[in-house]
């Protein structure tokens, strides 16, 4: 990997009030937070060490400019496709924006000279900014790597130990970069689109929690009916008490205000034997909202609602409560290394299975364009 460093623009906090409002805003309001006085710059290029301290668990990690073309030449790697409508968006805020207000979040196999340098460069120093997010209970702390010998440290073992990265999340900011890079290159616009502003974090300081659906409509099925074809792929078990899976190829659903245990028959894995990895999601999308359901497009279709891991049981109940014949499908978390294996395989997801944590603040360090 090719890590660069650069000019940040950062927030005056002696300007503000509450964090939480500010950071929560940033996305829509940076060009106006901007003008009126609200951000400045570092003095000089630097790399950024940046940690989130949370009452259970706390992550470090690298904010850094990669090289786009890291990501042109598949070293940094995908496992979402895009929507063209999302690019056009991201497309013009960066326009509108003229910067990167968040980093794509990048997660890297763990290397301990590496955590173990950025460990022993902050042990020494003071973080040049703090933020507490009393929203999230959160505290989240940046160190400015700017002398020269370090930030050149850094770069070669980036470039000796990290020969790739893994999307965990920003995908459509990475595509736009690059659309825009080209179009920059082709001389269609005006503007230095080589760098892709990014948070590196090892494998050890990212989770992968659950994203679950509900799904509104049976399809003109009868209660009776649709459980008769669940049937059909599961063996089905009924719970006493809500709860999400405790395994993979366990779902669990809601549907009628009952639970149930769902495990996938043994005939409708071994469909897939030889395949290099079976996903859940993958196998939720095909048997049941396809189907089932009558889902054609699970990347378009309204009547699927998706409920990240945190809001827990209670608001995937209250989801499942707006409408009538309502369906919700608890699943396993995807683990890290089966994501690294299907970018690595060069496929994809279906949009939605993974839910990334560390969460990233709005407006907390900008790469300008």
């Amino acid at each position: 990997m090719h890590i660069k460093p650069f000019q940040a623009v950062y927030p005056n906090l002696d300007f503000i009030t509450s964090a939480d409002s500010f950071f929560n805003s940033a996305r829509d309001e940076y060009v106006e937070y901007f003008d009126s006085g609200f951000y400045t710059k570092t003095a000089q290029e630097a790399l950024f060490i940046y940690r989130i301290k949370g009452p259970n668990r706390q992550y470090t990690g690298l904010i850094a400019c990669a090289d786009i073309r890291d990501y042109l030449d598949g070293n940094i790697k995908q496992h979402e496709h895009t929507l063209a409508a999302k690019e056009q968006q991201q497309m013009q805020l960066m326009l509108r924006r003229r910067a990167a207000v968040k980093p794509v979040l990048l997660a890297y196999n763990r290397v301990e000279a590496i955590s173990n340098w950025m460990e022993s460069y902050i042990a020494l120093r003071a973080p040049f900014l703090e933020i507490q997010s009393e929203e999230a209970n959160e505290c989240h702390l940046i160190w400015e790597v700017r002398d020269g010998q370090s930030v050149r440290e850094l770069q070669n073992l980036f470039e000796l130990y990290v020969p790739c990265s893994y999307i965990a999340d920003g995908h459509h900011r990475t595509s736009t970069t690059s659309l825009m890079y080209k179009k920059s290159q082709e001389g269609i616009h005006h503007g230095d689109y080589h760098l892709l502003l990014c948070a590196l974090f090892p494998s050890s300081d990212i989770d992968i929690l659950d994203f679950n659906r509900v799904v509104y409509g049976l399809n003109g099925l009868s209660d009776s009916a649709f459980m008769a074809h669940i049937a059909q792929y599961f063996d089905i078990g009924f719970l006493d008490a809500p709860r999400k899976p405790v395994r993979k190829h366990e779902i669990t659903m809601l549907v009628n205000r009952e639970w149930y245990s769902l495990q996938w028959k043994k005939p409708v894995l071994q469909e897939y034997l030889g395949e290099q990895f079976v996903l859940d999601a993958m196998l939720l999308d095909e048997k049941v909202l396809g189907n089932i359901l009558g889902v054609e497009d699970v990347r378009t279709d309204q009547r699927i609602l998706y409920i990240e891991g945190p809001r827990g049981l209670e608001g995937i109940q209250q989801a499942a409560t707006r409408g009538e014949e309502a369906v919700a499908f608890c699943l396993y978390p995807v683990h890290l290394k089966e994501l690294m294996k299907v970018a690595d395989a060069g496929k994809v997801m279906p949009p939605k299975s993974t839910w990334v944590e560390p969460r990233m603040k709005n407006g907390l360090l900008v790469q300008e364009y």
